[in-house]
């Protein structure tokens, strides 16, 4: 259980910009304190003496003048990154839309940078204050100094960097390859998933549910309002086994809950007891296993970067932004997830405990359903596109090269259907509808031929 929120909270310290530079400052200031005491102990000769000096050569007014330099230059620096990283945030929300933002609030490029810019400036005055240029007791911190210069240097490279970052950053493809890179992650937190025993067999997993069950279980109320970011199903085995009940699921991650709503349904009434041994309530216990926050998040909800790639698609393809090539990467890079998706058998809904007894029933994600977001919008609006509608086509049929499963290839024959006739009607040229036309038969004929097992 402890983990699992771990991983919550690192998720979101990773999404804030504070933690990194605000950790970096810390160890700037501990670093001007070490330094200085080493400063100190070579002066009194407590340690043996380094020439140092070869780094810096000039006297107390020159150090003084250094540090000075150094500091209010990382400030000016700081300021300035920053806000060319607003810019940058803007641009992106305004072209891709502002769900992007969260995977900028989570690259840490700009965190670390903005970080050692500030570090720098921090330590640069620390060090200010123990330069003494005393005519009876002058004071130079050698050894300081030498790291001042050496972070000033770190900071120009880290400049550079970030210039090179910030223009890469706001392009297309880098943005639609990180939004990928969170689906294929999801794609394998799904496919890996394993909650207990497993039964594949769902006519067998049905008959199995009790009678009843949707009227009569006890339900658990959602204890506040929020996106479910993710669910410790590990933890709701556990509870079901300890207190032998059985748990129906109602909501899965990505989906809105309000609060007093129904969350979970408890089998049977009469077995639920909602004062545990170990303390805690059960209606407690149940909710802390559900992790609810103000936005939807990649972790276990597979629908969201699926989601995010069609609206960057469909802005891509609306007038006002009218580029295309955006939204055929995007429809590339949604045919690479839904070839694994319809490689592989999901995870059912139905699991069990040791003793084969049923203890928790999901709501689990579909192939028909996951298809469905990702075709629906990209068809309605690009059907008086050719080339949104031929590359649609296009990935159907290669997506029904990756699955022998008929319901599979039923539910992209659906889509196939919908994409010509909708071709039919939103294209006004005769010769690209026959195009259309023609990889629609290419497609019919890939999903209707003879599945081999």
């Amino acid at each position: 259980m402890k983990k699992f929120h771990q991983v919550n909270i690192r998720e979101k310290l990773r999404s804030s910009y504070w933690f990194i530079p605000t950790l970096m400052t810390g160890i700037a200031i501990a670093l001007a304190f070490v330094t200085h005491m080493l400063d100190v102990a070579s002066e009194s000769g407590a340690i043996k003496r380094l020439d140092w000096a070869w780094f810096y050569t000039g006297g107390p007014e020159g150090a003084l003048t250094l540090l000075s330099t150094v500091a209010q230059s990382m400030i000016t620096v700081a300021v300035t990154a920053f806000s060319v990283t607003l810019v940058a945030l803007s641009l992106a929300s305004q072209q891709f839309g502002p769900r992007v933002l969260r995977n900028f609030m989570q690259d840490m490029s700009y965190q670390v940078v903005l970080g050692t810019f500030i570090a720098t400036f921090i330590y640069c005055l620390l060090v200010l204050r123990t330069v003494s240029s005393d005519q009876n007791q002058s004071f130079v911190p050698y050894i300081s100094l030498t790291v001042a210069i050496v972070l000033a240097l770190a900071s120009i490279g880290m400049l550079i960097y970030f210039i090179h970052h910030a223009a890469t950053s706001i392009h297309a493809w880098h943005i639609i390859g990180k939004i990928s890179a969170e689906l294929n992650n999801s794609i394998n937190i799904l496919l890996l998933e394993k909650v207990g025993q497993q039964k594949w067999d769902l006519q067998s997993t049905i008959e199995e549910v009790p009678e009843g069950f949707d009227y009569e279980a006890y339900p658990i109320l959602a204890a506040q309002s929020g996106y479910i970011q993710a669910i410790n199903e590990d933890q709701l085995m556990k509870i079901a086994k300890s207190n032998d009940l059985l748990l129906g699921i109602k909501k899965r991650p990505g989906k809105f809950v309000i609060q007093g709503t129904e969350l979970v349904k408890l089998w049977p009434r009469e077995r639920v007891n909602m004062k545990t041994r170990h303390g805690a309530s059960l209606y407690k216990q149940i909710n802390n296993a559900f992790i609810l926050g103000g936005e939807r998040t990649a972790r276990q909800d597979v629908e969201f970067p699926i989601r995010q790639l069609v609206e960057i698609a469909i802005r891509a393809i609306s007038p006002a932004v009218n580029d295309p090539f955006t939204a055929l990467r995007c429809i590339d890079q949604l045919c690479a997830a839904l070839c694994r998706l319809a490689e592989r058998d999901f995870p059912p809904s139905y699991h069990y405990d040791d003793q084969h007894n049923l203890r928790i029933i999901l709501n689990q994600v579909t192939f028909a359903g996951l298809v469905d977001d990702a075709f629906h919008q990209i068809r309605q609006y690009g059907r008086s596109d050719a080339a949104i509608t031929i590359r649609l086509l296009e990935v159907i049929a290669v997506i029904g090269q990756h699955t022998n499963n008929d319901s599979k290839r039923a539910v992209l024959l659906r889509h196939a259907d919908m994409i010509q006739r909708g071709s039919q009607q939103g294209l006004p040229e005769e010769l690209d509808r026959k195009d259309v036309e023609a990889r629609y038969q290419i497609v019919t004929k890939i999903l209707t031929r003879p599945t081999m097992h």
